[in-house]
């Protein structure tokens, strides 16, 4: 009897400490850059509660990315984001199992869920393969993408499992076979190079898995 009090008592503390591991954890507080790093005087700024990054008057130079400190493997990332602009290449994306670049310092090299015309909700490969992984339909992003305002991404990502969700509707769903390409990283906000273009991030939380 002893045994078996013993035995549920470790599986009650097991499903407990699970539990507080995977407690969803705010990245962005709101009104800082606490936990992130990359140029916030000129490219990345805060302005009513969202961390946005480019301009609508000045084109952007090049890529730029503002990233986390920390470094993460498995999780499950949702933030909200608006992508504004109509002069040039309009594009922006969540960079993830990433490292910054040694040359040209301002690129990251890792997986990136896209976003953009040509490229909404799909799974890209920055400075390595420098292909897209995963296309959607793009009539399907025709019918769930909210141009010019607010919608809500999701990445998922668990030993090598990758899935993307835009606005709800699954738009990614790939297995990386390559055993050699990390599967942990930091995570980066991008603004791309070539275009008048902002973006907006907010309500960002990650669950590690």
């Amino acid at each position: 009897m002893t045994i078996y009090l013993v035995a549920e008592a470790m599986l009650v503390l097991a499903g407990f400490a699970y539990r507080q591991k995977a407690k969803p954890v705010a990245l962005f507080d709101g009104k800082t850059f606490n936990g992130w790093e990359g140029d916030t005087v000129r490219m990345w700024k805060i302005e009513d509660g969202a961390l946005t990054g480019g301009s609508l008057t000045e084109k952007v130079p090049h890529n730029d990315f503002l990233c986390t400190k920390k470094v993460y493997s498995n999780f499950n990332l949702k933030v909200k984001f608006k992508l504004t602009g109509s002069d040039g290449f309009i594009n922006t994306g969540v960079q993830f199992h990433s490292v910054r670049a040694k040359d040209p310092a301002y690129e990251m090299v890792g997986y990136q869920a896209d976003l953009g015309d040509g490229y909404w909700a799909s799974l890209y490969d920055e400075s390595r393969r420098n292909k897209t992984l995963v296309s959607p339909d793009s009539a399907v992003i025709n019918k769930i993408l909210k141009r010019g305002d607010w919608n809500d991404y999701e990445v998922r990502s668990n030993k090598g499992h990758i899935q993307i969700f835009l606005n709800g509707t699954q738009t990614v769903d790939y297995t990386e076979t390559d055993k050699s390409v990390p599967q942990k990283g930091i995570i980066g906000f991008q603004i791309h190079g070539g275009g008048k273009a902002k973006v907006y991030y907010n309500d960002i939380w990650i669950e590690e898995i």
